[in-house]
């Protein structure tokens, strides 16, 4: 799931921090602007996940055009929290037709693959 929150970086002497207006408590920092762009994805996406795992409400994402900065600039910030999910292998049993699964496996099919395709595609419809 892609998410995009405006934020504001900050300049200060070699470094730089960024702030994000709509997530309370959520900031990071870096030595460069890359640097401090990557920290952010990784800060919005850890804010984000610990939300949805409290099972609380994101706030919405403000319009940039409207956040004015005195002593920096303001940025859009997107990250997908999805490569950031607990990524252990769980093991499933099931159970399908005998030809569905001779076909399948004549055909080459990776069984594993096709079901995390599938089950991504009904979880983010």
């Amino acid at each position: 799931m892609l998410f995009v929150y405006p934020a504001i970086f900050h300049k200060e002497e070699d470094s730089y921090w960024v702030e994000f207006p709509d997530l309370e408590g959520c900031h990071t920092y870096g030595g460069s602007v890359n640097e401090t762009m990557e920290a952010a994805q990784e800060a919005l996406a850890g804010y984000l996940l610990t939300l949805l795992e409290q099972k609380k409400e994101f706030s919405t994402p403000s319009d940039i055009s409207t956040i004015r900065v005195e002593d920096g600039f303001s940025s859009l910030v997107s990250c997908d929290i999805n490569q950031y999910k607990d990524t252990r292998a769980v093991k499933k049993t099931l159970t399908i037709p005998s030809w569905m699964n001779d076909r399948a496996i004549a055909m080459g099919v990776n069984f594993s693959q096709v079901l995390q395709e599938a089950l991504l595609t009904k979880i983010q419809s």
